[in-house]
C-alpha cells in the first residue's frame, strides 16, 4: 500500500502533540475520550493532511485525542455510511469529500445514507488541486494523447471508484480527445498509483497531496492540471485549458461531517474549532506545500456546495452512461 514518501510524510506530521491542551467543548466534550476522524480513503491521500490540520486544531481547541480511522471502499460510502449510521454524541466525525456528498448517490442504488438528511453538516474545508499524471515515459499530454489512440482503448486509467472525481475527469478528457481508455478502479488514489509506479496502469487524475513527491522527484510525469491557473506548487506543469481543453476543470472539495443530530453547541463548538484551525501555522504550510485551496467555511457553504454540485452530477452521470450499481 502506498504512503506518502517518509521524508514527505514526516515533514507534513512534524507538530508536537497538543492532545492534552487546555481547551475543552460544550459540556466537558471529548472529556479525555477519544474522537474518530473517520478517512473514507486509504492511507496517504490528501484527505489525510485535511484530517491533520484538524487534528492538529482540535486538539487544542479541545484537548483529548483525535485519531484518524481510515475507513476506505465503494467510492468512499463505506467511511460515509459508518459515520451516518454512528451516535450524534461527537466522538464519530468525517473528514468527508464530494465523492460521497455528491457524485456516489448517483453511482449506487442501495448508497445507504442521504447526504443531506443525514448529517450534521458543519463545514466545507478546502478544494483539491489535481494533477493528470502518467509513468515517465510519456514527456508531454500529446505524447500520451497520441500514444492513447495508437493503443485503441488499451491504454488504462486508475481512479478510487465508479462515480468518483478521477473517474469523471478521465471520461469527460476521453471524450473531448477522441480516445479510449481502459477504467480500473482502486479503493484509493493511492493504490491506483502504487500500479502507475510499477508501470501496470497508465494514468490517472488524482488529488495533488498523494503524487507531490513522486512528481517532485521524476517518479511520475505531470501532464496538466485541471484548474483555471497553474498551481504554484508545480508551475511549469500546464493547465489542461493551455492544452486545448476549454473550460476543463475539477469540482473536488473537503468537508467536514457528523453523524444527524449532532447537539447543536457542539456543532457551534465544532465549526469555531474549523476556523481556529485552518488559520494555524501548520495549516497554511501543508496548504502550500499539498495543494489546498481554501473554500468558504461553515454549514451552509458546505449544504449549498453539496445541492450544487449533485444538481450538476447527475447530468454529467448520465451524459457518461454511470447506471447505479
Amino acid at each position: 500500500m502506498l504512503r506518502f514518501p517518509r521524508r514527505a510524510l514526516a515533514a507534513a506530521f512534524a507538530v508536537p502533540s497538543l492532545a492534552r491542551a487546555q481547551g475543552r467543548g460544550p459540556e466537558g466534550w471529548p472529556n479525555g475520550r477519544s474522537v474518530s476522524l473517520v478517512i473514507p480513503f486509504t492511507p496517504g491521500g490528501g484527505t489525510d493532511v485535511v484530517a491533520r490540520i484538524l487534528q492538529d486544531g482540535f486538539a487544542e481547541t479541545f484537548g483529548g485525542n483525535f485519531v484518524m480511522e481510515h475507513k476506505p471502499g465503494a467510492t468512499t460510502t463505506v467511511g460515509a455510511r459508518h459515520v451516518a449510521r454512528a451516535r450524534p454524541d461527537g466522538l464519530t466525525l468525517l473528514v468527508g469529500s464530494n465523492s460521497a456528498f455528491a457524485q456516489a448517490p448517483f453511482a449506487y442504488r442501495n448508497l445507504g445514507y442521504d447526504p443531506l438528511a443525514d448529517f450534521t453538516h458543519v463545514s466545507l474545508l478546502y478544494a483539491s488541486a489535481y494533477l493528470l499524471v502518467a509513468h515517465p515515459r510519456w514527456g508531454s499530454f500529446a505524447e500520451m494523447l497520441e500514444a492513447a489512440r495508437r493503443a485503441h482503448g488499451r491504454l488504462s486509467y486508475g481512479s478510487w471508484g465508479v462515480g468518483s472525481t478521477a473517474h469523471l475527469l478521465m471520461l469527460d478528457m476521453a471524450e473531448r480527445t477522441g480516445i479510449d481508455l481502459l477504467h480500473v478502479p482502486f479503493n484509493g488514489p493511492a493504490p491506483a498509483l502504487t500500479e502507475i509506479l510499477a508501470g501496470r496502469v497508465d494514468m490517472m487524475f488524482t488529488t495533488f497531496a498523494p503524487a507531490r513527491a513522486h512528481v517532485l522527484e521524476g517518479r511520475l510525469r505531470a501532464l496538466g492540471a485541471p484548474h483555471e491557473q497553474r498551481l504554484a506548487a508545480v508551475p511549469a506543469v500546464p493547465t489542461m485549458i493551455e492544452q486545448g481543453l476549454a473550460e476543463f476543470l475539477v469540482s473536488a472539495w473537503w468537508c467536514l461531517a457528523a453523524p444527524a443530530g449532532l447537539p447543536q453547541p457542539l456543532a457551534t463548538a465544532l465549526d469555531a474549532a474549523v476556523r481556529t484551525a485552518t488559520t494555524r501555522p501548520l495549516a497554511a504550510r501543508l496548504s502550500q506545500e499539498f495543494g489546498l485551496l481554501p473554500l468558504p467555511l461553515g454549514a451552509e457553504a458546505m449544504r449549498a456546495r453539496t445541492r450544487r454540485d449533485l444538481a450538476m452530477n447527475e447530468g454529467l452521470m448520465r451524459k457518461a452512461g454511470i447506471v447505479p450499481e
